[in-house]
């Protein structure tokens, strides 16, 4: 199976927005881009909202049914491990194998002098193409470096050969997830990580590393612009020399969990992209459920009023609802407007403080982070919520398909479109 040169990766907790997403993703092909569509979904998120993985197969296959999409497309089991991996065989044909708790586990001196012996070659000053300056590659960086990620790389190794013996070889795509940590892994760590990879057998075709800066949950990416750009330049060429030197996959390509809207880095992201002829994969985790709040409260009566229940909820279990996401939200309660003065707010209001246009005066990360994690509140009214979602439909649809094709596909592939 091959994953295309540009995919996107649609989150949707509640399995309603399948035709909004497919149809932005189909306007921007029709201008002549060819992105592949993926409906992801991770088992966190199934758990919270009282999904299955049938649900999104279902979600994904009625949506390019509806709209005569006829072109390849994919149901992503989002960052699974040993432990989930088994329910999703069925279902879904893209696997993010998650191995970041697994970075920095112990591994043996024997399995860690092992890798070193087989890099040897390019300890040294390492040139590669693209990159202006050569990398010193010392013994002392090799240790490190496998120390830090054999176990990891073991893991992923793992779960791709239970796949493989349950699946069969080639019969779906393969992502290796690292970025959900604290620490980035930089362009020299994850050459050596693709080299780990390659002699374990995973024939990955996206691969997820953390960069520098934080990429919280709903908001713009913090951090420096200039060393974001860099890391991921030199990203994209340690890549293209992994594929030649290591025999991976030639449609690997970098996977950006950007946890929705990073809008400052997608023009950066486009023009490097552009610059080399390489591909992209990109995560919009949850912009999709914050699209069905914005629509509910537009929408007024009755979806204004859950769309203040649903902050009232948040309001109240912030810190149990952030708890999950501790490395990837940045709010501070100071910010956040009392229950009492959001109860007052107009439509308008509640849209345009939730709404990611960042030089909107009403705009409030604060709260957009918080609405971002707080998709189990909804779920826990059952079909007070759902009701509303189908009743506003056409509305709601309206709203996911501007912000995936204005907001994000846009930016993006702003040099196409």
């Amino acid at each position: 199976m091959k994953l295309g040169k540009y995919s996107i990766g649609v989150g949707d907790r509640f399995t309603l927005q399948g035709k909004a997403q497919l149809s932005a993703i189909m306007k921007a092909n029709k201008k002549g881009l060819n992105i592949t569509p993926v409906w992801n979904k991770s088992n966190r998120e199934h758990n919270y909202v009282g999904t299955s993985p049938d649900d999104t197969r279902k979600e994904a296959d009625e949506a390019v049914k509806a709209l005569n999409y006829e072109g390849i497309y994919f149901v992503d089991a989002d960052h699974i491990n040993m432990d989930t991996v088994s329910k999703y065989v069925e279902t879904s044909d893209f696997f993010t194998l998650d191995v970041a708790s697994f970075i920095g586990k112990e591994t043996s001196k024997e399995h860690v002098e092992s890798f070193v012996e087989s890099c040897k070659k390019y300890i040294g000053q390492l040139q590669i193409p693209g990159i202006e300056y050569p990398i010193n590659i010392t013994k002392k960086l090799l240790q490190e470096i496998a120390g830090k990620f054999l176990v990891a790389s073991q893991q992923a190794s793992e779960i791709y050969a239970y796949l493989k013996k349950e699946k069969g070889e080639g019969y779906f795509i393969t992502e290796v997830s690292m970025d959900e940590v604290e620490s980035p892994q930089t362009p020299v760590e994850l050459l050596f990580i693709l080299k780990m990879l390659a002699d374990k057998g995973v024939p990955a075709q996206t691969i997820a590393p953390k960069f520098t800066g934080r990429f919280n949950k709903g908001v713009d990416y913090s951090g420096d612009l200039e060393q974001f750009a860099k890391e991921f330049e030199e990203d994209i060429l340690v890549i293209d020399f992994a594929v030649k030197e290591f025999g991976l996959p030639d449609d690997l390509k970098l996977s950006i969990h950007s946890g929705s809207d990073k809008f400052s880095i997608y023009p950066i992201m486009s023009e490097i992209i552009a610059k080399h002829d390489k591909g992209l994969h990109v995560k919009t985790a949850g912009t999709t459920w914050l699209e069905e709040v914005i629509g509910l409260a537009v929408a007024g009566g009755d979806g204004l009023t859950i769309a203040k229940k649903i902050y009232k909820n948040s309001y109240i279990r912030r810190e149990e609802l952030c708890a999950p996401y501790a490395d990837v939200v940045d709010i501070d309660p100071a910010d956040l407007p009392s229950v009492e003065e959001v109860n007052g707010w107009s439509s308008d209001k509640f849209a345009n403080t939730l709404r990611h246009i960042p030089d909107h005066p009403d705009y409030n990360p604060n709260f957009r982070q918080l609405i971002h994690v707080a998709y189990s509140v909804a779920a826990q009214m059952g079909d007070e919520y759902t009701d509303l979602l189908i009743k506003h439909a056409d509305l709601i649809g309206s709203f996911v398909e501007e912000n995936i094709y204005e907001r994000h596909l846009k930016k993006l592939f702003s040099i196409w479109l």
